[in-house]
């Protein structure tokens, strides 16, 4: 009989990411408002390392689900390994993060083991004992609240951010290996080599602060404040869609609806009037200041400081007070 929770943890380079141990914030949460137990699943070459390291969490099991064809992501591989893992554990949910390595292949596990799906969820409600996501429509003018039906399974995905990492409960989680059998998938992809230029990149979702640069700054020469101040403070730079696609930095540091989901602890927007394809990608950050001339700027509504100034004096200032404190 299916129960509780399974969160697909995910991993990159042997380790768990920062978006697999969101979701288990998440099923921890949604676990105790229902009242269901929570276990976790780690796949890869070497997965029972990956699972020693989430033992430590509140968790009923760690299911490690080891293969040397696991060793490279690939939607046939991961498909293929998680049913396996699913008729094992049983459960009413499966959760994942809302990667662009699960847009890949959790469509295609739900046709596997016909399960219904509520994807990018950002927040959820119990309501008579019956579980409701909440998803952003309309390019997230609005949020709305949406229930499964009919028979399980039932996969949600967590947009990245929408659970803190800082609020994981501690415990003590069974380690137990599953022998998955892949002998007789056809595995369609074969990885030859990762590709370093995106290997190299920064992952925002990951960074703890974050100077983002919008159309206010003029100039790509311009940058370079932001630049400094991103270093100063030991953050990273990103910016809005139109500073990405004039070329002033490269796509994959593009926050929005049409980039990255952000939540570091400290967002600057520099020069962003605030379009909510943008707001969407970046409001569930802990801290949010920024930085613009129009004090109608639609970015002010979310921002927990405001300064309304001009970039070009505040910006060179601020710097300079940082770099004195350091």
């Amino acid at each position: 009989m299916a129960n509780g929770i399974l969160v697909v943890l995910e991993n990159n380079d042997g380790k768990i990411s920062r978006i697999g141990w969101e979701t288990l914030t998440a099923a921890q949460k949604i676990g105790s408002d229902l009242g269901i137990g929570v276990s976790a699943a780690v796949l890869g070459k070497d997965a029972k390392s990956m699972a020693d390291s989430a033992a430590g969490k509140h968790a009923d099991a760690i299911y490690a689900a080891s293969n040397a064809a696991l060793e490279n992501y690939t939607p046939d591989g991961y498909t293929a390994a998680l049913e396996q893992v699913i008729a094992k554990a049983a459960p009413a949910y499966i959760f994942v993060g809302h990667s662009y390595q699960a847009r890949d292949y959790v469509a295609k596990l739900a046709l596997r083991i016909n399960a219904k799906i509520i994807s990018d969820c950002i927040g959820y409600k119990v309501d008579g004992g019956s579980l409701m996501l909440t998803r952003q429509v309309f390019a997230g003018k609005f949020n709305a609240d949406y229930s499964f039906s009919g028979n399980g399974p039932y996969i949600a995905t967590f947009q990245a951010g929408a659970f803190s990492a800082d609020g994981l409960q501690p415990g003590s989680a069974k380690v137990e290996e599953v022998a998955v059998d892949l002998s007789g998938t056809e595995i369609r992809t074969n990885v030859l080599d990762i590709f370093q230029g995106v290997k190299q990149e920064v992952d925002l979702s990951k960074a703890e602060v974050i100077v983002s640069a919008g159309r206010g700054l003029k100039e790509k020469d311009n940058m370079a404040l932001v630049e400094g101040l991103a270093k100063a403070l030991g953050g990273d730079v990103s910016g809005s869609r139109p500073v990405c696609d004039d070329g002033w930095l490269k796509i994959d540091r593009q926050i929005g609806s049409s980039g990255q989901t952000v939540s570091p602890k400290l967002y600057l927007a520099v020069g962003i009037s605030g379009a909510i394809q943008h707001v969407v990608g970046m409001k569930n950050s802990k801290y949010i200041v920024a930085i613009n001339k129009d004090p109608h700027a639609p970015i002010f509504e979310i921002a927990d400081v405001a300064v309304v100034a001009d970039l070009f004096e505040v910006v060179p200032a601020l710097t300079k007070a940082v770099q004195e404190a350091a």
